[in-house]
């Protein structure tokens, strides 16, 4: 059975998703025991967010060239049940969703992995990609080192 890294940010449209979609990418092509999900934190305040995903996520996907299975998911809320099955839970960025997790999750607030990738309030699409890319790389990297080292 594969282990899994569920990624959290507020509304599971842009950040996690990225990351869901890049992680489940490379893991496969390195052939990793692993895959990747996400989950929104605060699923009502993506009320405006129009779609299944955000179009920066998908173009930026799409220059990278890694292909989305159709229909696209729409954005779903994190219970406890995400929690509990997942191996790794990494939150796109530790002043934002913290708060989110102490309020909802609150035995959790310690055992969550916290980035610091901005949402587009505050850097550039590209900018916030860019990172959550270069974190993903080296998450997946070091998960291919562990798994030969378990070899």
């Amino acid at each position: 059975m594969k282990r899994t890294i569920l990624f959290l940010c507020t509304g599971n449209y842009y950040r996690s998703r990225f990351a869901e979609e890049l992680f489940n990418h490379l893991a496969l092509e390195r052939g990793l025991n692993w895959r990747a999900t996400s989950r929104a934190l605060a699923i009502e305040k993506g009320k405006w967010n129009i779609g299944p995903i955000s179009p920066h996520a998908r173009i930026a996907l799409q220059q990278r060239s890694i292909p989305l299975a159709e229909p696209l998911r729409d954005p779903i809320g994190c219970c406890e049940g995400d929690l509990v099955s997942a191996a790794r839970i990494i939150a796109m960025k530790e002043a934002e969703h913290r708060p989110y997790i102490i309020e909802r999750h609150p035995a959790w607030a310690d055992r969550v992995e916290y980035w610091h990738v901005h949402d587009l309030d505050r850097a550039s699409a590209d900018a916030a990609l860019g990172d959550i890319e270069a974190k993903v790389r080296e998450l997946v990297e070091s998960i291919g080192a562990d798994s030969t080292c378990d070899s």
